[in-house]
């Protein structure tokens, strides 16, 4: 299974995560600044991973439906498969990672400060690891 990339996009950070070669893990590697030259880092970690797949986090409100955030990541999509055509992109439910990842955050007695400096990376992860949960489960 090749290496995916999550993305948990944000209005003022994105949180990074990656899995493993082998498909079973997720691990959180970077916070971009969402106003910033991310499109470039992202580049990067495409080559730096060696990855074709890139997994968004997708924001449905409880109801099931697609609001102003989930909008919002749909045009920053639009924007990385103008610039990254060759990039498969998929979607995944991220209701609730911000708050698993808080609760990961505060159970490691993490300070605020670092929290707030972390919580979109592991956020990502969450995600991510969800994802290939769930598509691990179907290969076997």
């Amino acid at each position: 299974m090749p290496r995916i990339i999550c993305l948990d996009i944000g209005t003022v950070r994105i949180g990074v995560a990656v899995s493993d070669p082998l498909g079973m893990f997720a691990q959180g590697i970077a916070v971009w600044k969402a106003d910033g030259l991310w499109m470039d880092e992202l580049e990067r970690t495409f080559e730096r991973y060696d990855t074709s797949c890139l997994l968004l986090g997708l924001p449905i409100r409880e109801d099931g439906t697609i609001g102003p955030s989930a909008q919002h990541v749909q045009e920053v999509a639009a924007q990385i498969q103008e610039r990254f055509p060759m990039i498969t992109l998929k979607y995944a439910d991220e209701r609730y990672s911000t708050r698993v990842a808080t609760g990961f955050l505060l159970e490691a007695n993490v300070s605020r400060k670092k929290r707030k400096q972390s919580v979109d990376k592991i956020a990502a992860s969450v995600i991510l690891q969800s994802y290939l949960d769930r598509e691990g489960a179907d290969r076997f």
